[in-house]
């Protein structure tokens, strides 16, 4: 009887490389950002970190609109999300909750570390101001070349 690796051509993972359990995630967000796929040096994993966008600036995430969820509010569940996306328990009444430039509401705990790592929502992607202006420069020019290429498709 054949071993499994020899029944699906592959060869087991030497167990001192570093398993990444999030290869799917980093795919599908790599896909997302039109990462070239097929460019082989596009999964270096070793500076994955480096290419997620920078921690949002501090004034940024101090001036982040906050929200009392009312009664009312509460009440309404079935017309209204009324859940942190992250943690995914519903807001109480009365919960002071923070509110995102795109109007995502998160509980403080779960969006201010969040923020601390990268600039954007976790829904929307939305990116708020950061304190790195070399990143900010590199987000306009790549605005402006998806601009110029829409203008030609």
């Amino acid at each position: 009887m054949a071993s499994y690796f020899d029944e699906h051509n592959c060869e087991p993972t030497n167990s001192e490389e570093p398993y990444h359990q999030n290869g799917l995630l980093e795919l599908a967000s790599s896909l997302m950002k039109g990462v070239d796929v097929f460019d082989p040096g596009a999964f270096d994993l070793s500076d994955w970190d480096q290419r997620l966008p920078p921690p949002a600036a501090r004034a940024a995430v101090q001036s982040l609109s906050v929200v009392v969820i009312s009664p009312d509010q509460a009440g309404d569940k079935h017309s209204m999300n009324l859940t942190c996306p992250v943690c995914l328990l519903e807001f109480e009444e009365p919960e002071v909750v923070q509110e995102m430039p795109c109007e995502h509401l998160f509980h403080s705990g779960c969006i201010l570390p969040w923020l601390g790592k990268t600039n954007c929502c976790p829904l929307c992607h939305l990116e708020i101001p950061i304190d790195n202006p070399e990143y900010e420069e590199l987000r306009k020019n790549k605005l402006q070349q998806l601009r110029w290429e829409r203008l030609y498709i």
